[in-house]
């Protein structure tokens, strides 16, 4: 085969910390190649240097058999390689087309004006050629996440990349877009193209990657072909350890009820329903499982609970008390912990260094505040603390959270929330964005405060996280809570079709709630 990329003895050292460290990676022409490996051992800055982001600084990269010292982004463009970052960088009110061709539109009347219709004309061609149901004319505001992330891989396409790098491609994607983009990088590859994808899930990288590459602390601990290995011996390659794969969930001894949500009606920002009649309850030392697939209600529903919306019918009852109307901080006050969807708007201050992250939510509260006024020593400690139990990389207290990994910023969220000493836990997607060492540890804290009597409520777009973390677990549709069920009583297909709005014929013993 004909080798696509090659990356030779690849070191890049920053102050202090050494990313990667002697790295050598052989990508062939015409497959899907993973590049696989926890947060924080050197997978994105590795292809930052293939990129142009970063100078090596030792080694050297190859491309198409050629040498190359690109100096920026553009030579590894001109070069053929394209880079799909995690967070995409795309501009909302502008159409696919504009978005595509921005910085390199088709002219007209000798260059005096943009060609708008040969740049529509441009992307109907590449969407075509590659299978992708994208309109040109759709604004990117209006369009889901998975159409988005088409709309980078066609303006790396659009600028002649032969070699597409995707960063962490289905951190932010539901189970339907995950798959129609596989089938997307399966015709990408069919073409010719190469495909290099960041990830950390070995099931994706088992499933879409021909070949599989582990870094662990910014080293190469193997490379190998898919066929010849199994998610038990990379997740030990990862992490160097054993890993468990499964949930470990004991049987739980559930106490008195923590949370009601009595007949919630909540509409989103365009004042459409997102929220129907919705009833529950969470009791202490229990896990309440929501599933479904996303965009259905549950972010609605828990800033409903949290304080952050106020529901337009119905009660939200905590340890007895009313607390419909009640403030987030009220609501934090009286030990109500919150891991939120979107890390960025709602969990953390990406400018702010650890130690500011570290308090928010407890900067009026002792022991990190008296008479108005912070102890940044015990703030600091808290943070560092929270650091080294759930291994943020770079350990270092005073980075920003903006210069963190989603998966870093993640965990040290995560750490954040669980140490509050909570009653009640609502955690949304708390393993988005994380390892697989870190995701082992989460679950066993998560079941950690389950058994020390925390009322737990948890959203995950993952069912096999949520249906093996729960005791009971709730199913939603269009707003609406389809049923509460036993999770060990259903099967994986029953919870789909309930997930897609369908009521599938469930044992009368599987059924453990009252959905109304």
């Amino acid at each position: 085969m004909t080798t696509a990329v090659h990356l030779d003895g690849i070191t890049k050292r920053f102050p202090g910390v050494i990313a990667n460290d002697d790295v050598t990676l052989t990508v062939e022409q015409g497959t899907v190649h993973a590049l696989l490996g926890e947060n924080g051992a050197g997978k994105t800055t590795l292809m930052n240097v293939l990129y142009g982001l970063y100078e090596p600084t030792e080694g050297r990269v190859v491309v198409d058999g050629v040498e190359r010292d690109f100096d920026s982004p553009s030579d590894a463009i001109d070069a053929g390689i394209g880079m799909i970052h995690q967070h995409f960088m795309l501009v909302d009110p502008m159409t696919v087309a504009e978005n595509v061709t921005l910085g390199n539109e088709p002219r007209k009347w000798g260059g005096l004006a943009v060609d708008r219709e040969a740049a529509r004309e441009a992307v109907r061609d590449l969407s075509a050629r590659y299978g992708f149901d994208v309109d040109p004319d759709a604004r990117i505001e209006d369009v889901s996440v998975g159409v988005q992330q088409r709309v980078e891989i066609l303006k790396a396409l659009y600028r002649g990349a032969d070699t597409l790098i995707l960063d962490e491609p289905t951190a932010v994607l539901t189970p339907q877009e995950v798959e129609d983009l596989f089938a997307v990088l399966e015709e990408l590859t069919a073409q010719g193209k190469t495909i290099i994808f960041i990830t950390h899930k070995l099931g994706e990288a088992l499933h879409a990657a021909d070949d599989v590459t582990v870094l662990r602390d910014g080293k190469n601990v193997g490379s190998l072909s898919t066929d010849e290995t199994t998610e038990e011996e990379l997740a030990e390659a990862m992490v160097g350890r054993e890993v468990l794969l499964d949930v470990d969930r004991e049987e739980g001894s559930p106490g008195d009820t923590v949370l009601t949500t009595d007949g919630i009606h909540v509409t989103d920002d365009r004042g459409v329903p997102a929220v129907t009649d919705v009833s529950f309850d969470v009791r202490a030392g229990e896990v309440f499982g929501i599933a479904g697939v996303d965009g259905n209600g549950q972010a609605e529903l828990v800033e409903a609970v949290t304080g952050l919306a106020h529901p337009e019918s119905g009660t939200v009852t905590y340890q007895g008390a009313d607390i419909t109307d009640w403030s987030r901080r009220d609501r934090i006050d009286a030990g109500m912990s919150y891991i939120p969807e979107d890390r960025h708007e709602r969990g953390l201050v990406m400018e702010f260094d650890l130690v500011g992250n570290g308090l928010l939510g407890s900067q009026h509260s002792a022991p990190f505040a008296s008479g108005g006024t912070i102890d940044w020593g015990t703030t600091r400690d808290h943070a560092e603390a929270l650091i080294e139990a759930y291994d943020v990389r770079p350990p270092n207290p005073d980075a920003t959270a903006a210069s963190l990994s989603g998966g870093n910023q993640q965990k040290f969220i995560v750490g954040r929330e669980f140490e509050r000493d909570p009653s009640l836990l609502v955690a949304t997607h708390p393993t988005r964005g994380v390892d697989i060492g870190s995701t082992e540890f989460i679950h066993e804290r998560l079941l950690d405060l389950r058994s020390e009597g925390v009322a737990v409520l948890l959203v995950s777009s993952k069912l096999e996280e949520v249906q093996g973390l729960s005791d009971r677990l709730a199913v939603m549709y269009e707003g609406e809570l389809m049923a509460i069920v036993d999770p060990e009583k259903v099967t994986e297909e029953q919870l789909g079709l309930l997930m897609a709005g369908e009521r599938p014929d469930l044992p009368e013993a599987a059924l453990v709630g009252d959905t109304r």
